[in-house]
């Protein structure tokens, strides 16, 4: 017998019931509304694949978008692969489990809502632009739709719960998994036809998550928006000998898309309340909420541990009565 973390005895054939036990609840305690938006993911790709014609009124095509200014909203819930599908539902259902409890499910139904229509507004102005530069009308007609977006600002918002985390199966910290994402879909694009399709998407997703995680994100405990802390900055997504470069620009883009409200982050690294700084107080309340998120993750464990501790026990006991 032996004493595990959580104060659990145990011994080799209870230990692997407990791993057992824990990699089936790996797969459970996905939160309502998580499940409810994966229907609305899976019965948006049945749709389009039953009726072919509906892609066109669902999915961002820009020629069409001003007639059909809705489908700035119903393009991120339309996936047209069943790959896509079947990414998109997995990566909702195990990210929300992570982000949902912390954020609360109004937060986080906002953060959806809010990146998803903001990304498509983006890519439909790129998709303009690009066309008026090549005159090619792919850039047109070619249908862009899924939930790429959402999911990019979703590894964003685990960097900053979470940045210290380590992953075991990559074995690398957490504040990584946006940068290297983005890296992972540029380095695809060489080598698909069909990128305008996607990559936009992910990149305006990935960055539109953090501008809404950075400046925008109401905290109902402290009334205080956004995180202007150092580790959460847009050159953190860098490597460290890139930031000297990183940051200039960043600071450029950061006045032209937030204004003052990116001035006094930087200049004065307080929050405002009620139109009055407090200085200082974003670092302790980024820390704080670092806190939150790995607290809230070693509870979890820790609850799956007891509860696969107690069907151990009990399945024990139970063959131990049926002798």
């Amino acid at each position: 017998m032996v004493v595990g973390r959580w104060g659990l005895k145990s011994d080799s054939k209870t230990n692997t019931r407990i791993k057992a036990s824990m990699s089936i609840n790996m797969y459970t305690g996905f939160t309502r509304l998580c499940k409810g938006l994966a229907v609305v993911l899976v019965g948006g790709h049945i749709v389009v694949q039953i009726l072919p014609s509906a892609l066109s009124y669902l999915a961002l095509i820009p020629a069409k978008t001003i007639p059909f200014a809705w489908n700035l909203i119903t393009a991120g819930y339309t996936e047209q692969t069943v790959y896509g599908a079947i990414i998109s539902t997995i990566g909702l259902l195990f990210l929300g489990k992570l982000l949902e409890p912390i954020w609360g499910s109004r937060e986080f139904l906002k953060f959806i809502f809010i990146v998803n229509f903001l990304t498509s507004v983006f890519v439909f102005i790129t998709a303009i632009s690009l066309y008026y530069v090549t005159r090619l009308e792919i850039y047109l007609y070619m249908p862009i739709s899924g939930f790429q977006g959402v999911l990019s600002g979703f590894l964003v918002g685990v960097k900053q719960i979470m940045p210290d985390q380590e992953l075991s199966i990559l074995k690398l910290k957490a504040k990584w998994l946006p940068s290297l994402a983005l890296l992972f879909s540029i380095a695809i694009s060489f080598f698909t036809a069909d990128s305008v399709s996607y990559l936009p998407t992910i990149v305006f997703g990935t960055y539109l998550g953090w501008i809404y995680l950075r400046y925008w994100q109401k905290k109902p405990e402290t009334k205080l928006k956004g995180d202007p802390s150092d580790e959460f900055s847009f050159s953190s997504f860098f490597p460290e000998f890139l930031r000297p470069v990183i940051d200039p620009i960043a600071t450029i883009f950061e006045r032209m898309l937030c204004g003052r409200r990116s001035e006094t982050s930087n200049e004065e690294r307080g929050y405002t309340l009620g139109g009055s700084t407090l200085p200082g107080s974003d670092p302790i309340e980024a820390s704080r909420r670092r806190e939150r998120g790995a607290r809230a993750l070693e509870e979890r464990l820790a609850a799956e541990l007891l509860g696969a501790g107690k069907k151990g026990e009990e399945s024990e006991r139970d063959v131990n009565d049926n002798v």
